[in-house]
């Protein structure tokens, strides 16, 4: 049985899908409410989960369709416990191509709100859950610039923002996005302010947690400027970043040797730990460095020496640094490397760099003036 509404009444369809409802078990009268089409809404969702079980998946798709389409018909101020009611039946279908069916309808419902509609911001949050238990969070979140553009008519609360950040988080994560997910947390540490940074620890926790163990993520130093990482200075997961943002290799040896059952009770992994530091380590190496032995490397990074040869190929594969490794002179020649910080010193660098370079494009200018102005002949 395949439902087509769209020639049909509001009243007509609510009796339609009361029947059918009714038809698979479901305990509903086939009356229409004397109440209005919002009970008859309210009755018709509060039992549309019986069409999720033994029936075909098109006509499931249909159906709840149908209660979309009669949703958005009423007016927003009366709507919401509605689209509460609703979003959470969807939310608790099992099976995934229920769930895609869930994910479909949910999409639909959210796109027929108006921008400015309070609403659109509990249907997002219940399509982030169910989009993340079927994988298909790709669908549904783009990043962090587009996600506020959808509020931007209708900014939900900070406290809700937050809730969806922390949930966006852990959906990432769990789709292996952890870039994403590490800009999304750095944007919910972001809506602390210095009254309320303390109520921020465990997200500040978890940021840092899910900073160090991403094996793409190497500039850590913008998370200490963050007033919640901020409020944990002096604990050892605050000093466990400042290893990680500009220490070497051996600092961090030492600190786990001293720290050893923290950082194993972080859920961090050691070997993984001592990859990226090695990565970071030869990173500071390369910014005072152009140049460097293969026997440099394997003191400051504790290699073998079949080991150097396939970490600076690593390396090169990550695109932190540019260089050429010159096998038959045991060399490393450094072209330029990512910073590990970006302090002030940074700043004044690319300052220089950048006034050097004013400079010789002015100078490119003038000659090519010089060359190119004709030449005024002298009067006779």
């Amino acid at each position: 049985m395949f439902f087509a509404f769209i020639d049909l009444a509001l009243d007509d369809q609510a009796q339609e899908l009361r029947a059918y409802l009714k038809s698979l078990g479901a305990e509903i009268s086939t009356e229409k409410s004397p109440k209005g089409i919002e009970d008859d809404l309210h009755k018709i969702i509060g039992v549309c989960d019986t069409c999720f079980k033994d029936v075909p998946e098109q006509d499931i798709e249909s159906v709840l369709n149908g209660i979309v389409s009669m949703l958005v018909t009423i007016p927003p101020e009366r709507a919401e416990n509605l689209v509460l009611a609703f979003s959470e039946k969807l939310t608790k279908a099992t099976g995934q191509n229920l769930k895609m069916i869930t994910l479909r309808v949910m999409w639909l419902l959210y796109q027929s709100l108006d921008e400015s509609s309070p609403m659109r911001y509990h249907v997002y949050f219940h399509l982030v859950q169910i989009a993340r238990s079927v994988d298909q969070m790709k669908h549904v979140f783009k990043d962090v610039n587009h996600l506020k553009s959808q509020f931007a008519s209708c900014p939900p609360s900070n406290e809700q923002m937050q809730k969806l950040l922390r949930l966006l988080h852990e959906a990432l994560l769990a789709s292996k996005n952890s870039e994403q997910a590490s800009k999304v947390m750095v944007e919910l540490l972001g809506t602390y302010t210095t009254e309320n940074a303390s109520q921020a620890r465990e997200d500040a926790q978890r940021c840092i947690l899910a900073a160090l163990a991403d094996p793409k993520t190497f500039l850590l130093d913008p998370l200490l400027a963050l007033k919640p990482v901020r409020f944990l200075e002096g604990e050892l997961i605050h000093d466990l970043l400042s290893v990680f943002v500009s220490e070497k290799l051996s600092s961090y040896q030492q600190f786990y040797q001293n720290h050893k059952e923290f950082v194993n009770g972080l859920g961090l992994n050691h070997e993984q730990n001592m990859k990226k530091m090695r990565l970071l380590t030869f990173m500071q190496l390369a910014e005072g460095n152009p140049e460097m032995t293969f026997q440099k490397l394997q003191e400051e990074l504790q290699l073998k020496p079949e080991e150097v040869e396939p970490f600076i190929i690593d390396v090169l594969k990550t695109r932190l640094v540019r260089a050429r490794m010159d096998q038959s002179a045991q060399k490393v020649h450094i072209s330029s490397t990512m910073h590990r910080t970006f302090g002030q010193p940074q700043w004044l660098q690319l300052r220089d760099i950048l006034l050097s370079w004013k400079q010789n494009v002015v100078g490119v200018q003038e000659g090519m003036g010089a060359i190119v102005k004709p030449k005024i002949e002298p009067k006779k």
